[in-house]
């Protein structure tokens, strides 16, 4: 048995059993994928997987309960890596994070410039994902952290903490008639008389705005949905409905053709930062997540993150 095999098997099952995108994933030949697959069943005495003629359909029960354990055989390999780089090589390496457009665009930009003014020689990777992405990210072992609203705390081999707690806002051009009213003036039954456009469901926290609506027997007019609050401001300006978005995806200066107006219509949101348990983040990793929060009980975390220590 070798290291080779168990990464074999692993990138096998997460490519639908389809050889030819695990040998492709894995750099190597198809001939070279099946013979390490047949070599580990033949020293192991047990079928790893199900085949109807040459194709692979899934795996068998000796094969299941074996991916749990390869699972977290090649990540604690890959923890051993860290942890020697974690005392050669302090301040350099790679660091991905995983995040929506909002977080992305509004809240980490400041963020991220003093954790590469602190680590300049750590290469640090931003993946735009939605919620979900970015939870299967995390599991896969694909990226160091993840940061959204929705999702993250959903899934019991992760380990979040709360990052910012946030609010909804209204954003309508400047002309607009609920533009010259005060805030508490707004009300979800004015908002439903209008066309409206905010997150896809999953984003940025939809389900509160449509739960809203919901509990006060309306009808939203969702005529558009959008991934980011970018796009939602733009077709904001061309008049097409009235926004929603999240409070911190407004900017002066940019949006100045359209104005913000706060509400307590839609409840209070979190966004939060996780981490995989058992994934050895690397001591910039928790750096950067001081920088996010610099109130955070690091200790904490690490004991969450690795629990049976």
């Amino acid at each position: 048995m070798n290291f080779q095999q168990l990464r074999i098997i692993r990138e096998t099952v997460r490519q639908n059993f389809n050889l030819t995108e695990a040998s492709a994933a894995l750099y190597t030949s198809q001939s070279g994928v099946s013979k390490h697959i047949k070599d580990l069943e033949d020293e192991l005495g047990v079928q790893l997987f199900v085949r109807k003629g040459k194709r692979l359909l899934g795996l068998t029960e000796p094969g299941q309960a074996l991916l749990s354990i390869v699972e977290r055989m090649l990540i604690d390999a890959d923890n051993i890596k860290r942890l020697a780089d974690n005392f050669n090589k302090v301040d350099e390496g790679t660091l991905t994070i995983a995040t929506t457009h909002t977080q992305a665009r509004y809240v980490l930009p400041p963020i991220v410039n003093a954790f590469k003014q602190l680590f300049p020689k750590v290469h640090l990777v931003l993946q735009q994902a939605s919620p979900v992405e970015i939870t299967e990210l995390l599991l896969l072992g694909e990226v160091d952290i993840g940061i959204a609203t929705e999702s993250l705390t959903n899934e019991d081999n992760l380990a979040s903490i709360p990052f910012y707690n946030w609010k909804h806002s209204i954003i309508l051009p400047q002309d607009h008639p609920l533009a010259q009213l005060e805030p508490e003036q707004i009300t979800l039954e004015k908002l439903a008389e209008y066309p409206i456009i905010t997150y896809h469901g999953g984003f940025t926290g939809r389900s509160k705005i449509d739960l809203s609506f919901e509990q006060a027997n309306l009808q939203a007019n969702i005529v558009m949905a959008a991934l980011d609050a970018d796009v939602i401001k733009t077709y904001v300006e061309l008049g097409m409905g009235i926004g929603i978005v999240n409070d911190v995806a407004y900017d002066l200066e940019r949006d100045h053709r359209l104005k913000q107006i706060p509400t307590e219509l839609f409840g209070l949101n979190t966004t939060w930062i996780a981490v995989r348990k058992g994934h050895l983040l690397r001591g910039y990793g928790y750096e950067f997540i001081s920088q996010c929060i610099p109130q955070a009980d690091i200790q904490s975390l690490k004991k969450m993150a690795y629990p049976d220590e």
